[in-house]
């Protein structure tokens, strides 16, 4: 699932060659496979991993990646990269002509009415908004579930809008926790919302993100998909596991020697 600040940069771009244009909406989906529309773009702003798309009807098309979703730009005419049957809509403009493909969620709310899709979330982590106040009310959110796992509580978008397993991975890391510890042994939780803020803000412009601070291929993260790699401080070979409810279990990367103390299984602790 992409990172907030993947789809931020998604948003900024359908916003830069949209935003006041007129075009034709084309949805490729059941629920609005006869609702046509002809209408000027007033924006397309973000919230956490959420797009939202404002016309001037006081509509909002709202659309999620989920697990494959992207949206790409074309000149009118111009070849697309994926095959026809993916695209969920089509946004054709005289000069610029946008596709959602395989989109998790693509539906029209009332502008008014965007609360309704979006008003579940937390501090929005590259919002325009994030502030002092942001930042208190995520830890304040966090803090509230102290026995959950940490990697959890981060990929829960009710606490803080933004972060997916990859750097919910990568941050874990750079707090020197273990994935599954509970937030409760988290030493200093403001400054985890603090780094992961400032994370996602330095690789909202970039296509590839890192978090080690090198750009090179297969230099950038420290530990996500990295599983029978050696650790880049120390050497350790890096793990991996499943955290998360049944049935929407994720992958947890982490080093055991910069990370220590996994929380023993429930039935070890049975086992006294």
């Amino acid at each position: 699932m992409p990172e907030g600040d993947t789809v931020w940069l998604a948003g900024r771009m359908l916003d830069a060659a949209l935003s006041g244009s007129v075009v034709d909406a084309d949805f490729r989906v059941p629920q609005l496979a006869e609702r046509g529309m002809r209408s000027e773009v007033l924006s397309t702003v973000t919230r956490g991993k959420h797009l939202l798309t404002r016309f001037d009807t006081g509509d909002t098309l709202h659309t999620h990646f989920k697990m494959e979703g992207v949206w790409h730009l074309y000149r009118p005419g111009e070849k697309w990269r994926r095959p026809t049957h993916q695209a969920r809509v089509v946004l054709t403009g005289e000069e610029r002509v946008a596709v959602g493909f395989s989109l998790g969620i693509t539906e029209l709310v009332r502008t008014e009415d965007e609360h309704e899709v979006v008003g579940h979330l937390g501090p929005d982590l590259l919002g325009e908004d994030w502030g002092e106040d942001q930042a208190a009310e995520a830890v304040r959110r966090l803090a509230a579930d102290p026995d959950r796992a940490v990697a959890e509580a981060l990929l829960d978008q009710r606490n803080l809008a933004g972060v997916g397993n990859m750097y919910a991975a990568e941050l874990c890391f750079m707090v020197g926790l273990h994935p599954k510890a509970p937030v409760s042994a988290v030493p200093d939780l403001p400054r985890l919302v603090d780094l992961s803020h400032r994370v996602l803000f330095l690789n909202r412009d970039r296509v590839d993100q890192a978090t080690t601070g090198d750009l090179r291929r297969n230099k950038q993260l420290w530990v996500y998909r990295r599983d029978k790699q050696t650790c880049r401080r120390c050497g350790t070979r890096i793990r991996v596991d499943q955290h998360g409810e049944k049935g929407k279990e994720r992958a947890a990367y982490w080093c055991p020697s910069c990370q220590p103390g996994e929380p023993a299984s429930p039935v070890a602790q049975r086992g006294g």
